[in-house]
């Protein structure tokens, strides 16, 4: 299994310890829609809380320096759904960054 089909399985499961694996110590996370950075601890946290579900994950594009993965996001608060595009930079096997870009959903 890809390091992006991990990642998407531990998210998707709740999977901390996968998580703690794949995603690197000094990682960064860049948010779309206001481009504040989260650390490992933040996305991970965030991953594990419940506020979200992902569904029709898919990877689009992966080798050993970038994967790039779409899904369809709901939030648990109620906000409007939406279309994710993510890209995962990749080094030594684990994920260094992410950054996103989303479309709001009808």
């Amino acid at each position: 299994m890809s390091v992006i089909e991990r990642f998407m399985q531990a998210v998707d499961n709740k999977n901390e310890e996968v998580l703690n694996e794949l995603v690197s110590d000094d990682y960064k996370f860049v948010m779309h829609l206001d481009g504040i950075v989260l650390a490992k601890a933040d996305i991970i946290g965030w991953a594990m809380s419940g506020s979200f579900t992902r569904t029709k994950n898919r990877v689009i594009y992966e080798n050993e320096e970038i994967g790039v993965e779409h899904a369809f996001v709901t939030f648990a608060n109620g906000s409007t759904p939406e279309a994710v595009l993510s890209v995962h930079r990749i080094k030594d096997g684990v994920i260094i960054s992410t950054e996103t870009g989303a479309t709001a959903l009808p």
